[in-house]
């Protein structure tokens, strides 16, 4: 295993900025979609949120910039000087890829070369259909490598993508249901209204859920059936109960074949037991925000204890 120390790390974050690259394309989409109801009052509002998503709010404020779909937009896929771009994520992703060229197939590594061309050749202008045109391509592309990962030999480099792409998923999410909670509704808005639930419709859109949550759920769009779909619904790939299951499922597969096991691996486990405990309704009566900031903090323990485990530092 020490000779793919280097190798794993590329991996792993491979599949990171992969992972987060489809996650703002996925925000920047539906932010677009939810400021063109103009009969709503969610326009700056939505955009707001979609920088606290990505914790870009100071990075932006930095820039002088308003909060306008134009820019904020602008700022979350084509600006390199923050990690919360597309950009930016894809200037690494492929960093990664040519540094561990030899372990992706060509679908892998051609899917990530052509989702970073688009971004580094004359794009769209900043006209709403035009910034879907262009996060369309990247989710297609982002899309096409997750399937060529799938295809790829079942070994060390594929496990290392995809436990890099479940503890990014996992952090997503959480911030995703956090910032809608607590910060995205307008003032004087009631919830329940037409707007809250133009906005959770607008979160299910993001993760890819609104068909699984009309199979799973026979009411209307309920925010606490959302909550549960995306805490506890394993069934649902980007749930936190998901990610985390799939986490423990790497770390176990990459422990057999590496023979190397620890901290990492025991702060999964438990926290695949609690998360197996969990009851949505619970958690929203005894603090939803204090129970995903204390899953966001544990996620990046986590991240720590995976990059010491397999001497990634």
């Amino acid at each position: 295993m020490a000779m793919l120390s280097r190798t794993a790390a590329s991996l792993y974050w491979l599949g990171r900025y992969v992972e987060r690259a489809d996650f703002i394309a996925r925000l920047v989409e539906a932010t677009v979609r939810l400021d063109a109801l103009s009969a709503r009052p969610a326009g700056d509002a939505a955009w707001a949120s979609a920088l606290s998503v990505t914790y870009t709010e100071d990075a932006f404020a930095e820039t002088g910039l308003s909060v306008t779909q134009a820019d904020v937009a602008r700022f979350l896929t084509c600006d390199r000087s923050h990690p919360g771009s597309i950009l930016w994520c894809l200037d690494v992703a492929r960093n990664n890829a040519k540094a561990v060229r030899t372990a992706l197939t060509r679908d892998a590594f051609s899917a990530i070369n052509r989702a970073w061309l688009q971004f580094n050749t004359p794009t769209a202008g900043d006209e709403p259909a035009e910034v879907l045109g262009l996060v369309e391509g990247i989710k297609a592309e982002t899309r096409g490598f997750e399937g060529a990962v799938h295809r790829m030999m079942k070994n060390e480099a594929t496990w290392f993508i995809q436990l890099g792409a479940a503890i990014e998923r996992a952090d997503n999410t959480a911030r995703l249901i956090d910032v809608k909670y607590h910060l995205l509704l307008p003032e004087g808005e009631k919830v329940g209204g037409v707007v809250d639930r133009d906005q959770w419709t607008t979160i299910l859109q993001t993760v890819s859920a609104v068909t699984a949550y009309r199979w799973l759920y026979n009411e209307g769009l309920r925010p606490s059936l959302v909550i549960e779909l995306l805490l506890s619904r394993g069934e649902v790939p980007r749930s936190l109960a998901a990610c985390v299951a799939e986490t423990v499922e790497m770390l176990n597969l990459l422990g057999k074949r590496a023979g190397l096991q620890g901290e990492a691996d025991r702060m999964a486990r438990t926290r695949l037991a609690r998360m197996q405990k969990t009851r949505a309704d619970e958690v929203i009566v005894s603090g939803l925000h204090e129970y995903l900031n204390a899953f966001i903090r544990e996620n990046a323990m986590l991240d720590a204890a995976i990059a010491r485990q397999f001497r990634f530092i």
